[in-house]
């Protein structure tokens, strides 16, 4: 079993890991990640400004990564270089950890191996979750994040690991984005997940929310306007944020159906920045036989990254 760098270049962290069986630890992977810097009251970055954050953290969080393991040599680099496995798909952060993954391939002689941001994610929920092994056939994937909010049909694929259809997305904004910015109207800090799930937990209501989901696409623009017309009446912010998070559970609920309805009883996987809230995922988990990356790896990362550099390469992983 050889050593696998991942990197990962994110439109919110700089995220390296190493991944080896040889590593004296109980999952055989080592992380280290950055978030990007985001001003008080801003909603992420430009990709100038991501760009440039990236090229001043890439040097600190390899530094940190390569101070937590020995090994004798890297054996291969996976890395992602867009949002999605889709021609169409671009964003110039991912230009950051490409450049740097190259350089360190050349000088190396090592080969390095490239992927999509979403397959990176799917990846590292399926190594998290114990379930590698349902590459072998086909599942359903959800990647809800700030930038995505993707229900996916995955099969297994002998050049890519994994070829990915879209059975359903979001038409307007995603459902981190929502979050992000009621967080924003209530005065949090972006991103914003982790202390609107806090604000949720002191809230003792219960809603009935009326989500909408056509053909399993959702839209989720008109949670935002309610959620800020809730804070201009009688609702408390910790109320504002339950209703939040039970649009959002509902929504995905609803997503998980339609994709049930057409495909069957597939194995579902969840990942992405917006599933690592425990209290969505418990009340998912409450409704379907699904399974999920522990918040870690199911934040940004690049340990689906190094996944998919062991896989091409040839390890036996499941």
């Amino acid at each position: 079993m050889g050593v696998y760098l991942g990197i990962d270049t994110s439109n919110y962290t700089t995220s390296c890991s190493l991944f080896s069986n040889n590593f004296d630890n109980i999952k055989n992977m080592i992380q280290e990640k950055k978030l990007l810097p985001v001003k008080n009251g801003e909603a992420g970055l430009r990709q100038s400004e991501a760009v440039f954050h990236h090229t001043k953290q890439l040097g600190i969080v390899f530094e940190k990564l390569f101070s937590k393991a020995e090994y004798n040599k890297l054996n291969g680099i996976g890395v992602t270089i867009k949002p999605r496995n889709q021609e169409d798909s671009y964003m110039p952060c991912f230009i950051c950890g490409e450049n740097t993954a190259d350089i360190i391939g050349t000088v190396m002689n090592i080969p390095v191996f490239k992927t999509s941001h979403q397959v990176n994610h799917i990846l590292a929920a399926l190594y998290s979750a114990n379930k590698l092994c349902l590459l072998n056939n086909k599942f359903i994937a959800f990647h809800v994040s700030g930038g995505t909010t993707d229900c996916l049909l995955c099969s297994p694929d002998n050049k890519d690991i994994i070829t990915i259809n879209q059975i359903g997305t979001s038409m307007d904004l995603k459902a981190g984005q929502a979050i992000d910015r009621i967080g924003l109207a209530m005065g949090l800090q972006f991103p914003c997940g982790r202390e609107l799930e806090k604000l949720s937990e002191n809230s003792n209501k219960t809603f009935k929310t009326k989500p909408i989901v056509r053909n399993g696409n959702c839209c989720i623009s008109g949670l935002e306007n309610k959620c800020k017309h809730m804070l201009n009446t009688d609702f408390s912010k910790e109320d504002v944020a339950k209703f939040c998070l039970s649009y959002i559970e509902n929504t995905i609920s609803e997503m998980v159906s339609y994709a049930i309805s057409l495909h069957g009883n597939l194995p579902i996987i969840f990942a992405g920045g917006v599933m690592s809230n425990k209290w969505i995922s418990t009340n998912l988990k409450n409704k379907y036989e699904a399974f999920f990356a522990e918040p870690v790896y199911s934040c940004d990362n690049a340990c689906g990254a190094a996944i998919y550099a062991a896989l091409k390469s040839g390890e036996k992983l499941f």
